[in-house]
């Protein structure tokens, strides 16, 4: 969620960001945002005077009892009860406002680097670096699904029958690769300095509404019917929750952190679910990295980061060639 202070003191900026982001619809919500905001000040700086005047009218009421003016001492009392009327209608107003003010702050974007291309989609991309040399094999490149049912390794139709569209079963050598290829990413991050860490696979409606908006939650997340709980669509939700509500040393920073889980997304919306094969269905595993770090080393650790991704991405386009070159053979 963004620093509620950056909307106060630049509100200009933040709606420039959403210009930029092409969702002209949240412009309004800024608007919105700073008026909830100041009334939920108002509101706050209310409520303490009231109580700063309660415990002051509560010690003349403890002095008049002990002087045995018990008709001034029932005056102040009854002011005291006019007081707390005031106070637990202030606290009732504030909690719903605070609860519009999250949810709207929810839907604002993060302020993108001055770096990053604008573009409305993958169409407007930038191509920034390439890495090696593209070729072009000189035969027709088979369909990832076809190279593993080929081989017995990939079974949709069993899983149509037992889950539906969008979940599938690996099995044999198929399977073995698929575990060791995560294993591999597990190791090659720990070999890089990063703390291997399986997270829980639910967590709490807090949570999530700290690491995504209700419309993506919504979107992509199942909820666990009668609990307070969700299937993590991606284990950056438990792995950035961990550190909900605490106090890290900076002496401690960086921590790095790389984390397996299945992830469990409802794509809604997705079209053509099977036809993009295996990737991103209802349900896949992922190896993830999470950098905690001080501010001014968050430019430094992104370019680490997305170095250390194409170092794994290079390993497994290898991986993919003799795969392919196996079942061409």
């Amino acid at each position: 969620m963004i620093d509620i202070n950056i909307i106060r003191t630049n509100p200009e900026l933040v709606k420039e960001n959403i210009r930029k982001k092409f969702q002209d619809h949240k412009l309004p919500y800024v608007d919105e945002i700073l008026k909830l905001d100041e009334k939920i000040r108002d509101l706050k700086r209310e409520g303490d005077n009231l109580r700063s005047q309660r415990n002051n009218l509560s010690s003349q009421i403890g002095k008049m009892m002990k002087e045995k003016n018990i008709e001034e001492a029932n005056k102040i009392k009854s002011e005291v009860v006019k007081n707390n009327e005031r106070i637990e209608h202030i606290e009732c107003e504030e909690g719903e406002l605070s609860e519009k003010l999250k949810k709207l702050m929810c839907s604002i974007p993060n302020i993108i680097d001055n770096d990053v291309p604008i573009g409305k989609d993958d169409k407007e991309n930038v191509q920034r670096l390439t890495i090696g040399e593209a070729k072009i094999p000189d035969y027709e490149i088979p369909y990832h699904v076809d190279i593993l049912e080929s081989l017995n390794g990939l079974d949709l139709d069993s899983a149509r029958r037992t889950s539906g569209n969008g979940f599938y079963y690996l099995t044999g050598d198929i399977a073995r690769l698929h575990s060791a290829i995560l294993s591999y990413a597990r190791d090659f991050m720990i070999d890089k300095g990063f703390t291997y860490c399986i997270p829980p696979f639910m967590i709490r409606s807090d949570v999530v509404n700290g690491v995504m908006s209700f419309e993506e939650m919504e979107n992509m997340m199942y909820k666990i019917d009668g609990e307070d709980l969700y299937l993590i669509g991606t284990s950056e939700h438990s792995m950035i929750g961990r550190f909900k509500d605490t106090i890290l040393k900076e002496e401690d920073l960086p921590l790095c952190l790389t984390s397996y889980s299945p992830c469990f997304r409802k794509e809604v919306g997705a079209h053509g679910i099977e036809e993009r094969g295996i990737y991103r269905l209802h349900q896949f595993e992922k190896q993830e990295m999470i950098v905690i770090c001080k501010p001014d080393e968050s430019r430094e650790w992104y370019n680490k980061m997305w170095q250390i991704s194409s170092e794994l991405w290079i390993f497994r386009t290898k991986l993919w060639n003799v795969a392919v070159g196996i079942w061409l053979i």
